[in-house]
């Protein structure tokens, strides 16, 4: 049974000028467990007390409020919740080292003995799975939901617990070709053909050669263009019907 999670933070900004993390706090955390490649109802979802202000910028971003923050936990208070939750599961995470180095950061701030998150968990990035599967475009989630037809209309402000529930769908549409993994394969026909085929073409006067097997030559060239967009001898020789 393979068990993974998907996670999402939400944070009062970042650091410009150092680490993106220090001097800032998570103020939400949103994971959702998968097994085996379906989304379950098992999740956590914390709102968190940062005890400092959260940027202006990072507001308009999320539209979270100290207001709102002042009676929730303090991480102290989750964090075992947490690290029970993902450990010893894969973590999915959409740009994994923002939201790896806020929650190693936070562990740090209360002493914790985990020190990093690759020692109690596997890591996958959907960010950099992102890049390889649409080199030169834009992956952040918006753009790989839109890209997947995945609903975000109620995505008005980023939320952790809504965006680990896109990001879910988004990461099985990402590794669906996974399931179509298969050890058989269809048998199809071998078409027996001459090694001098290069050959033949040069010389065109060559007149031993019968016509059903210049026939067969032809095809199996043509089924060589269809599999791999090209051939080289097609191309060459202008050889298009016979």
């Amino acid at each position: 049974m393979k068990k993974q999670i998907v996670l999402d933070i939400e944070t009062t900004g970042i650091n410009l000028i150092e680490n993106h993390y220090k001097g800032h706090k998570i103020i939400e955390i949103g994971a959702i467990e998968l097994i085996n490649r379906k989304i379950t109802n098992n999740f956590i979802h914390f709102y968190i007390n940062p005890n400092r202000k959260i940027d202006e910028k990072s507001y308009k971003v999320h539209g979270i409020s100290n207001y709102f923050l002042k009676d929730k936990p303090i991480f102290f208070d989750i964090a075992k919740k947490l690290i029970n939750f993902i450990k010893n599961k894969e973590l999915i995470i959409h740009n994994a080292n923002f939201d790896i180095k806020f929650i190693e950061y936070e562990l740090k701030l209360i002493n914790s003995k985990i020190k990093k998150i690759k020692d109690i968990c596997k890591i996958t990035d959907t960010l950099l799975m992102a890049r390889k599967l649409f080199p030169g475009k834009k992956n952040n989630l918006n753009s790989l939901c839109q890209r997947y037809k995945i609903d975000i209309s109620k995505r008005k402000k980023h939320g952790a617990l809504l965006d680990a529930k896109l990001l879910s769908i988004a990461y099985l549409y990402m590794t669906r070709k996974q399931n179509k993994i298969t050890f058989y394969k269809k048998k199809k026909k071998k078409i027996k053909i001459k090694k001098n085929i290069k050959n033949f073409f040069i010389n065109n006067n060559n007149k031993k050669i019968k016509k059903k097997y210049i026939k067969k030559h032809i095809k199996y060239l043509k089924y060589i263009k269809k599999k791999s967009n090209k051939c080289i001898w097609l191309e060459k020789y202008k050889i298009i019907n016979i």
